[in-house]
């Protein structure tokens, strides 16, 4: 046999001279210059190893196929050709090939993640030079009621020096928001500030305590029950008027026909065991005799139990609207304009939301619509730093009258009717909630500001994982302004500082981590089957183990879409937390050892549940704080056995189920999987005929 690389000079040629005869076949000029290379090159085993990969050989995996060609080679023109490794041993190089290319990627986004989280742990510098000897405005922020001035960035209100003077010289003061309110909005970061919870409670109950009559709308997280404040509820409020809204229903789906009642009685039964009284003639929940408090008694406190009168239990979504509309119709008939209102609430519960909501509404005056700048939003606890407030309109017959008349024009219109950009907001409401309900006014202020009447932007009032939040164009080219004449003898609507919650989850995350584990979309229940010896994660904050039972159960997570579940078994679950813990797969909280080393370890707690009651109805649910809920539903009078986990300063709690039928929104089961598919329930929108199509079948 001729040497290599005598053998390559004397077929090149040949090659060169016949490229057009093989051509013909498929093979192109420059594929066969290559195999001239590769044949000059093979003595060498790494030329080898290149021009051929390994398990092809020269008659299989071409079979017309172009894109195999330029990996073809002659192995009769190779002087010595390595032996051809088994299968085993090509699996197992390309095993580790890909093994060592995933560890270093990983390493890579690994890195990347320990820098973003070590840049955002750290206190944002605040931009600009404090000025101590420059003393306060005297205004308050539009966007969180804070006093400005530039004296102090850890002290609510501050502005940059250069922007406090600046703004002052200009006159612009009076709709200037503060620097923590302009990052929160447009740069989604916030500035950690100096106010205790017992701060934030003496406002609120300074504030309450103003003379006068009053009425208090008390707002719940419905998400969040039972609610932490609502047992000193009466001792906060005193002897006022009060109104219990559970907010954001349109989180929740619908587990049976009916929901919607069972939701309610379930609010009414919680303010009743707190020691609210219900106002005079009031029927209240369909069930009473469950309503009382759990000793059968009267509450500890009598004298608060009878200076609170609770007139009311709404369900309302201040994000997509359902039941805003009621509830105005229901203040102006019932309260009317007695005195101010007051809208108090735990921090993360939506009162901000709400009130932009009723800023543009018909409970606001026209005018005060256009002159006073919505709050600011934002999942960060605590957003809203001291009162912020709009004119109530006065709902005289006249008004009331043209009201009644735009709301039945509204509830006689159809999805056809609806102009483009009211479809159009319509369907982005549509995916942020299971119920919607639609808000708009009966009067405007400005005559030539022709807009159309259905302009609620989910967008603008509440934040989203995948959207930056949409800044709103100034309401008016001139800016309107209240006169002394316009709110003289006045009433007020008071949204009030959030109370913080204590024990609460939220407190040990940061700003990312809060906006993955808080739900924004309508939720997406995901459904496990498991059986003991199992566990179930929930991120890195919550735990499930399944210890005893003598079936398998249902395990439904309720909570952010966002929110990762991971199971495994009882087994592997600890070397998977400390493996896992702050990475990709639990995903919260994120940051790796570092952040994992300063947050605090997960606590365990043995829980025993009932018999299940079969019929796909739940038994408990095993509530993480803030972070949502596990629905269990065991079979058939079968006792579970479980031991949760929750960081530790935190609450973990086992509450009767707020959706028994949870189970039943489910998928099919997927194949060999412990989970079942999700199934994402079609949104309903109130106060508005269905399509004619759909009306006409």
């Amino acid at each position: 046999m001729l040497p290599a690389r005598l053998t390559g000079k004397l077929l090149c040629p040949l090659f060169r001279g016949s490229s057009p005869t093989v051509a013909r076949f498929g093979l192109q000029k420059p594929l066969l210059q290559t195999r001239c290379a590769v044949a000059t090159s093979s003595q060498h085993p790494s030329g080898l190893g290149r021009g051929l990969p390994r398990g092809q050989t020269a008659s299989g995996g071409y079979e017309g196929r172009d894109d195999m060609e330029e990996h073809f080679l002659f192995p009769e023109y190779v002087s010595e050709p390595e032996p051809a490794p088994t299968l085993e041993e090509q699996l197992r190089e390309l095993q580790q090939r890909q093994e060592e290319e995933e560890r270093q990627k990983q390493q890579l986004r690994e890195e990347r993640r320990q820098q973003k989280l070590r840049t955002s742990l750290r206190v944002h510098r605040v931009v600009g030079h404090p000025d101590p000897t420059v003393p306060p405005s005297g205004l308050n922020c539009s966007g969180c009621g804070a006093e400005l001035h530039c004296q102090d960035p850890g002290v609510p209100g501050y502005l940059p020096s250069e922007k406090f003077l600046s703004a002052a010289a200009a006159g612009g003061l009076a709709r200037t928001v503060c620097q923590r309110c302009w990052l929160l909005v447009h740069h989604r970061r916030a500035l950690r500030l100096q106010v205790s919870r017992e701060q934030y409670l003496e406002l609120v109950s300074a504030a309450l305590r103003q003379p006068g009559p009053s009425l208090v709308l008390y707002m719940v997280d419905l998400l969040d029950l039972p609610d932490a404040l609502l047992p000193d509820l009466p001792a906060l409020v005193g002897p006022k008027q009060l109104i219990v809204l559970g907010n954001k229903v349109d989180l929740l789906p619908q587990d049976a026909p009916g929901y919607l009642q069972r939701l309610r009685e379930r609010l009414w039964d919680d303010c009743a065991r707190a020691g609210l009284l219900r106002a005079p003639g009031h029927r209240g929940p369909l069930h009473p005799g469950r309503g009382g408090p759990p000793d059968g008694g009267e509450n500890s406190n009598p004298s608060a139990r009878s200076s609170t009168v609770l007139r009311d239990v709404r369900l309302i979504s201040a994000k997509t609207g359902y039941g805003v509309e009621e509830l105005i119709s229901a203040l102006q008939r019932s309260w009317r304009y007695r005195g101010d209102v007051y809208l108090v609430g735990s921090t993360n519960a939506g009162k901000s939301t709400l009130f932009n909501t009723l800023l543009e509404s018909d409970y606001c005056t026209a005018k005060g619509a256009e002159a006073i700048d919505r709050a600011t939003i934002s999942p960060w606890p605590g957003t809203t730093l001291n009162l912020l407030k709009f004119p109530i309109c006065n709902p005289t017959p006249y008004r009331m009258f043209k009201r009644q008349k735009r709301l039945k024009k509204y509830a006689t219109e159809t999805e056809d009717d609806l102009s483009q950009p009211e479809q159009n907001q319509l369907n982005l409401l549509k995916k942020h909630g299971y119920v919607v309900g639609r808000v708009g006014r009966t009067f405007l202020y400005s005559e030539q500001k022709n807009k159309a009447a259905f302009e609620f932007d989910a967008d603008s009032l509440a934040f989203d994982m995948e959207n930056e939040p949409v800044m709103v164009a100034d309401k008016s080219t001139k800016q309107v302004e209240l006169t002394p004449q316009d709110v003289k003898d006045a009433h007020w609507f008071y949204d009030t500082p959030g109370i913080s919650k204590e024990n609460c989850i939220l407190n040990l995350l940061t700003e990312k981590e809060v906006n993955i584990v808080l739900p924004t979309h309508s939720i997406v229940p995901r459904t496990f089957v498991l059986k003991p010896g199992m566990v179930l994660f929930l991120g890195a904050i919550g735990r499930i183990d399944f210890l005893q039972g003598s079936q398998s159960a249902w395990f439904t997570v309720v909570a952010s879409n966002f929110l990762p579940v991971h199971v495994t078994s009882l087994d592997k679950a600890d070397t998977i937390y400390q493996k896992h813990a702050g990475h990709t797969l639990l995903k919260v909280p994120m940051g790796g050892k570092e952040r994992m080393t300063e947050f605090p370890p997960l606590v365990a707690e043995d829980i025993t549940l009932e018999e299940g009651a079969g019929g796909s109805e739940a038994v408990a649910d095993i509530k993480f704080s803030s972070a949502g809920w596990v629905a269990v539903t065991p079979q058939f009078k079968d006792r579970l056995h479980l031991r949760g986990y929750t960081p530790q300063g935190t609450v973990l709690t086992v509450r009767p189920p707020l959706l028994p039928y949870i189970v039943n929104i489910k998928g099919e089961r997927i194949k060999r999987s412990v989970a079942y598919k999700t199934k994402k329930l079609p949104s309903l929108v109130y106060n508005l005929q269905k399509k004619k199509n759909q009306m006409k079948v």
